[in-house]
Order: C-alpha cells, then sequence, then structure tokens
C-alpha cells in the first residue's frame, strides 16, 4: 500500500468520524430521543392527503436541498418499512463494483467517474444504502462537486440522527433499524469496531464491539422486531 493510498484511507475514514461527531451532537442536543411510532407513521405515510405521503417524502429527499425537517426525515427512514419494495436485505450488484473501485486506490479521473456511475446506480436500487451514501461523498468531494457531496452528507447525517433518535443503543432503549447492515453502519460510524453479533430474542440484537482507549463501551442494542415481522411475512420459509 502506497503512502497515497494510506491518506486517502485515512482522509476517508476521519470523514466518517466527523459526520459522526455532528450527527452525535444533533441527536443529543437538538432532537428528542423517542421511541417509534409504527403505527403513526403508516397512517401518516401511507395517506394521499398527507403531508408526509411517502411519494412526496421520496420526492423531497432526493432534491437537491436541504428543507426537510428531521420529523420528515424520520417518517422517510421508518416508512419505509410499508412500502411495496421495502426489502432489508435488498442488495445493489452495483454496490460490489463501487467497493472494487474504491479499495483500487488511488484513483484516476476515469475510476472517480465509473465510482459515481455506480454509487448513483446503488443508490437508486436502495436509498438508504449508508455505505453506498459514503462512497458517493467521497468521490464528490475528490472530484471537487462540493456542493453536490454537501446535499449528500446532509441526507446521510439526517438519517443516521433518525436512527439515533429512536433510542439510546442500551438495552432498555435500543436504537431501531430497518435494515440488518445498519446496525453495523452505526458502530462504525460511532468510531467502534463490531467483534460479535447475539440475537438476544424478541427482536432484540446485540453487537459486542471491540474496546476503545477512553470508553467503557463493550455494545450497543438494536431494535429489529418490526423489520423481522414484515420480513417473515415477504419471505417465508
Amino acid at each position: 500500500m502506497t503512502n497515497r493510498t494510506r491518506r486517502h484511507i485515512v482522509q476517508f475514514f476521519v470523514t466518517l468520524v466527523a459526520v459522526m461527531a455532528a450527527v452525535q451532537v444533533s441527536a443529543q442536543n437538538k432532537f428528542e430521543v423517542r421511541p417509534v411510532d409504527f403505527d403513526k407513521i403508516k397512517q401518516i405515510t401511507l395517506d394521499p392527503k398527507a403531508r408526509f405521503y411517502y411519494p412526496n417524502l421520496i420526492k423531497s429527499f432526493k432534491s437537491n436541498d436541504t428543507i426537510m425537517s428531521f420529523e420528515a426525515y424520520r417518517d422517510l427512514y421508518y416508512g419505509y418499512i410499508f412500502q411495496e419494495d421495502y426489502n432489508p436485505y435488498r442488495q445493489s450488484e452495483y454496490g460490489t463494483k463501487v467497493e472494487q473501485l474504491y479499495y483500487k486506490q488511488p484513483h484516476s479521473r476515469a475510476e472517480c467517474d465509473s465510482i459515481e456511475k455506480y454509487a448513483e446506480l446503488s443508490l437508486d436500487d436502495n436509498i438508504f444504502d449508508l455505505d453506498q451514501m459514503q462512497f458517493y461523498i467521497y468521490v464528490l468531494k475528490e472530484k471537487k462537486k462540493y456542493a453536490r457531496a454537501d446535499v449528500r452528507q446532509y441526507r446521510l447525517e439526517h438519517l443516521i440522527a433518525a436512527i439515533m433518535s429512536s433510542g439510546k443503543g442500551t438495552k432498555e432503549s435500543p436504537w431501531v433499524v430497518i435494515c440488518p447492515q445498519h446496525e453495523y453502519n452505526i458502530v462504525n460510524f460511532l468510531g467502534f469496531v463490531a467483534e460479535d453479533h447475539t440475537e438476544m430474542g424478541n427482536g432484540i440484537d446485540y453487537i459486542s464491539v471491540k474496546k476503545k482507549e477512553g470508553s467503557k463501551t463493550e455494545g450497543f442494542y438494536f431494535d429489529v422486531s418490526r423489520m423481522m415481522q414484515v420480513a417473515d411475512r415477504l419471505f417465508p420459509e
């Protein structure tokens, strides 16, 4: 691995730490931590007359502005579970291409173009692929498309904050996720390395983490009960 490659990778993860630091401040100081009311979200997002009717939320999310409220982000994220195309295990074929290209650093202009192309296609397949959002932000900054990168980073920060506002990551107040991968995304964004995954029962997952200097955290709890209910209905054995 060359020194330039190391610098690129370090820069990428430093950016993620900065993003997560901003999200933690927002989640703790600006956004109320409260349980997810799925019944209410279902009613709001499926009602064509409602302010947060899901097609309207998607349209706003995909527009190049930052006017969506935090409440809209919560309804966007958790409301997805009620949409016909919801699949908690969705993976895009383009995601693998992005990762293969990314880890071949340093990148030529043509490789950056390819990363941007495939990351965008991957996000078209799955708008809540937080990994692909990170890669997309990275390549936009590499290509000096800072305004677009800022919009994408705003989206990423608010989606993460929406998840974190659902709880505290504790046994008594777990974070609610609609995709298994998001458990690891949150752990990574907090600067920890996942070591083991345990199903605690009743729809609760626990991810133990590698000890980090200066932290007493041993792991985090996630609520996947609603996700599993829907998954069992969509993919019966």
